[in-house]
């Protein structure tokens, strides 16, 4: 059975989802810089915590794999039982106490796996199937077991990428000093 897949946005009535180039084109590997031009971007269910918080809130996502040692899983979760944690900037805390998400389901087929965390993406246009309201990212964190920390800033955390944990840093352009 495919995978649920979603999408989340902060406007309540999106009938259609039309391919379009994001707003700031990452580096991409030789031959996927087509993932910079116009698509329709969905996540999968497991994934899917990685955006309960508004949309330009920077956040750091970190969770185990089959990878991961001992020692990389003891230093970062220790005794947290969390399936992830996520990393915020404190000065973020209120915006993700009172924001309202929308998730739209989306359908599988026109979509096609990324196999990288969980993303998925449409070259055509994509009706949702259903929209939920969501309105405590706190509570819908906690339910999918994701851990909520809060930093002053999140530099300190950039050498994740150097662990056997998976990290996924999401808008950290508008992180406080993470360019310098």
């Amino acid at each position: 059975m495919p995978p649920l897949l979603f999408h989340f946005s902060d406007d309540p009535a999106i009938e259609r989802f039309v391919p379009r180039a994001v707003r700031t084109p990452a580096k991409r590997s030789p031959g996927r810089e087509w993932l910079n031009g116009p698509l329709v971007w969905a996540i999968d269910e497991s994934h899917q915590p990685m955006y309960l918080f508004p949309r330009d809130c920077p956040r750091i996502l970190l969770w185990r794999t089959p990878q991961t040692v001992a020692a990389d899983a003891e230093l970062h979760f220790g005794a947290s039982t969390a399936r992830m944690l996520a990393y915020v900037e404190e000065g973020w805390a209120d915006a993700i106490s009172t924001a309202t998400l929308y998730r739209y389901e989306l359908p599988h087929t026109p979509f096609e796996s990324l196999d990288d965390a969980g993303m998925w993406v449409s070259r055509s246009e994509v009706r949702p199937l259903r929209r939920t309201e969501i309105g405590d990212l706190a509570a819908e964190l906690s339910a999918a077991s994701v851990e909520l920390r809060t930093l002053p800033d999140l530099t300190p955390l950039k050498d994740l990428w150097n662990t056997s944990l998976h990290a996924s840093g999401l808008r950290l352009r508008n992180a406080v000093n993470w360019n310098e």
